[in-house]
Formats: C-alpha cells, structure tokens, sequence
C-alpha cells in the first residue's frame, strides 16, 4: 500500500518506519528542511533503539522515502496520517493549528484528483487531538471541496518511549475511529501483519477513539501519582511503598504497572494530555476532579527530591554541588519535554547550588537549555568529583550495578539521593559503605 506520513517527529517516524517494514511504500514528509536532510543522510533526529537501524533498512530496500514536497506523497497515497504536534496552549487547549495546516495542504493537493469511493483515499489523524477533532476536520476537507475525495479517519497512538518499535509490531490493540467501511477496510488491510485474535483491531467511533487514547493516558497518569502520593505517605509514617507496592500489586484487578513510585511524570504525552482531557471537560461545563488532581499531585511530586536535599542539608543548599544521573523524563529517550531532572535542577541552581549532570542520550537537549550553567559529565563517575551528594533521576541501566565503593570515594559526601528507588536491595550495602540514603517512600530512615 502507498502511504504518506506527514510529520517525522517521534510518532510519525515510528509509524512510518514499522509500516515500511512490511512492505509498503511509505513516504514521510515534513516542512523542516534540515531534518529531512539528515534523515536523507542517514541521521536520526530521536534516540530509540533499533529506530536507525530499521531505516536504514528500509532506506535501502527503497520502501522508505523522505521528502520536504507533500504533494508527490500524496497524489499516489491510498492512506494519508496526519502525526504533526498538537502543543499545549497556555489555557491547557491543545493546539490544532499543525493540524489544520497539514490538512488545508492535502486539501489542496487532492482537490485536483478525481472523486474516488469511501476508503480509496484516507486521511488518518494520527496526532493526540481533543475528542470532536475528527469531525471539526471533516467539516475542513468538506469546506475544502474534498469531501468526495478524501475520508477522515482516526487511530490514536499507544507507543511508550524506549519501546516503541516493539509496541507497533506487537500492540496491545490497535483503535481506529471510523464512520465508514471502506475506512475501516483500509486500515484494517494496513495492521494486519501487527494484529491476531490476542490483539485485536477495534473500530469504533471517531470521538470514542479520540477519547480513548485520551483515557488510557489519564489513568495510567493517575497511577503514577497515586503510588507518588503513598509514598510521600509512607516517609511520613515510616512504612516501605516497597513492601506496599508488592502488597497492593499482587492483587489482580490492580497490578504491577505503573505502579513504581518516582519524582513524578514527565514527557510529551501524559502531562499534555491530561492537561487536555481536563481543558474538553471545562468547555463543555464539566469537572474533572480526579484528573485535576493528578496533574496537580505531579506537579508537586517533581519536588520532593529538592525537598529531601534541603532536609537532609539543613536548607543550606547554597554553594553546594550536586551530581545529578538521568536528565530524560525516562530511561532509552533523550526526550526532555517536563522531565523532572529539569525541575530539580531549577530548583539547585536557583538555591545556588552547582549542578554536574550525566545522561546517555539526552546532554545535548538539555545543554541547549542551560548552556553552561550546569557541567555535564562525560561519563558518571566524572559527574561525582567534588560533589556533596549524587541524586538519581531516572533508571538507565548503566547506573544498575554502580561500584558503591568507587562512588564514595569520588564523592565529597557520602549522600545519595535516589529518585526511583533503583538502589532500594542495596541499601544495607549503601550503609555499611557509610551513605545516608534517601529514597521514595522508605521511610526516609
């Protein structure tokens, strides 16, 4: 099948790439020059893992194109996917104007081409756009003069950062929004080879889809900052959320997932979303008290590391040095976008703190953020020389089987910070070395 994919960001080079690998013809096109031109070159603009290796691939096998002119992709385009930014407004509103602007320009293009049947030529809105969006946009291609030529469509993207290959070819479910068959049809034809009775193709309505993607993320949020909130209560009453954890996750109607206790959420897609979920509500005269409360309890989780280090250090911050390993709002992203590392290291440098950071992937989007007011490290141990304590932001694996020892020895201060808990079977060992160690509902012993 020939397919254009407008928007090589995180979402639209994913899905590109994966539906090249199963044969077809795929274009991808974005206005950024530059970007294309190193995709051209073979430079991927995003780290995830196996991503550059797969269009390499594909580049190669000719199923893989980029370009900068919309038109060519989608004259001989059969499905058409919109996977351009939606940002949020400062009102929360997510910002369609990407959208629309991708759209006008397929209106444009197809304008020209005959009238063809439902399904022969579809526009796929595959970025996170409010519940309503769908049919905001099929009354545009209408006013474009395209209603006979193009069909709207929706199929919300579940893709987790770091894994996000190995969801597209093996997703939970995939959930598209149709109003007509041959829509459905066309898409169906497209996620085959991904789906099996175990993991299924659900059609549904536009709005239930764009509401769906929208649930999943509130409530996988909502996770987050509950297990947060009961660890903040744990330190307070002494209790391990560890234990808790295995004690609420072994029932079966609550599990496991999302349920690690950490410095809060960050990312391009749960705070956003859950911003946007809350803003449809408002407009239509609505509350939603549980996800206010969410965003609100993140808001305050991403402070609690800062917290900590002014307790253990009496408030006296000032002129002191850190070491902070992980800058990602994850592990196997060099994304930034609301990462918490950021929020800690406002926090230091506007207490007068000095800040020596290491990441693997993500020093380059964060030093184009604080330039030189923050050191970055070229490997972790040189982050630690001289410093007063070593907080652990986010849970690269490089920092698993760290030599506690050598740690110490680097350090000025034998104090570790550990922001995800990754060290909690270690904490004896991290005592008999001499560390105060501070977790996230331990107890803060």
């Amino acid at each position: 099948m020939n397919v254009a994919v407008v928007g090589t960001g995180y979402v639209g080079l994913v899905t590109g790439t994966c539906l090249a690998d199963t044969g077809n013809a795929v274009t991808c096109v974005d206005v950024d020059a530059a970007k294309v031109a190193k995709l051209l070159a073979g430079e991927i603009p995003i780290y995830e893992p196996g991503l550059a290796e797969l269009v390499a691939r594909n580049r190669a096998a000719n199923c893989l194109a980029f370009t900068t002119d919309l038109a060519p992709a989608v004259r001989t385009a059969r499905v058409i996917f919109v996977a351009v930014g939606t940002p949020e407004l400062p009102s929360g509103h997510v910002d369609l104007k990407y959208v629309n602007a991708v759209v006008d320009g397929v209106c444009a293009v197809v304008r020209d081409l005959p009238p063809c049947a439902p399904g022969a030529r579809v526009l796929i809105l595959k970025s996170t756009v409010p519940p309503g969006t769908n049919r905001a946009i099929t009354d545009r291609v209408r006013a474009n003069g395209c209603a006979d030529r193009l069909e709207v469509a929706s199929n919300p993207e579940f893709l987790k950062e770091g894994a996000a290959i190995e969801d597209f070819r093996h997703p939970d479910r995939v959930v598209v929004g149709v109003r007509h068959a041959g829509a459905a049809e066309a898409l169906r034809e497209l996620y085959a080879p991904y789906c099996t009775a175990e993991r299924p193709f659900v059609a549904m309505s536009p709005e239930s889809a764009e509401m769906t993607k929208y649930a999943a993320n509130a409530l996988l949020a909502t996770k987050i900052s509950f297990i947060n909130e009961m660890a903040n209560l744990c330190d307070a009453t002494g209790a391990d959320v560890n234990d808790v954890r295995q004690g609420i996750g072994h029932d079966q109607r609550i599990g496991f997932q999302f349920l690690a206790p950490g410095a809060g959420y960050g990312g391009s897609c749960f705070p956003k979303d859950v911003k946007g979920l809350v803003s449809v509500a408002r407009r239509l005269g609505l509350t939603l008290r549980v996800a206010e409360a969410v965003d609100s309890a993140n808001d305050v989780q991403k402070e609690v590391l800062f917290a900590k280090i002014g307790r253990h250090f009496g408030g006296a911050v000032s002129g002191r040095t850190f070491a902070v390993w992980g800058l990602a709002f994850k592990p196997e992203t060099d994304d930034i976008r609301e990462a918490p590392a950021l929020t800690l290291i406002d926090a230091l440098l506007a207490a007068g703190a000095k800040v020596q950071a290491f990441d693997p992937e993500a020093v380059a989007n964060v030093r184009k953020l604080y330039g030189d007011a923050i050191t970055f490290a070229p490997n972790p141990l040189s982050a630690l020389d001289g410093a007063d304590a070593l907080v652990l932001v986010t849970e690269w694996s490089a920092f698993r089987e760290s030599d506690f020892a050598l740690v110490k020895a680097r350090l000025k201060g034998a104090v570790l910070f550990d922001g995800r808990n990754l060290y909690a079977k270690r904490e004896a060992e991290l005592r008999a070395l001499g560390f105060a160690y501070y977790g996230i509902g331990r107890g803060d012993r």
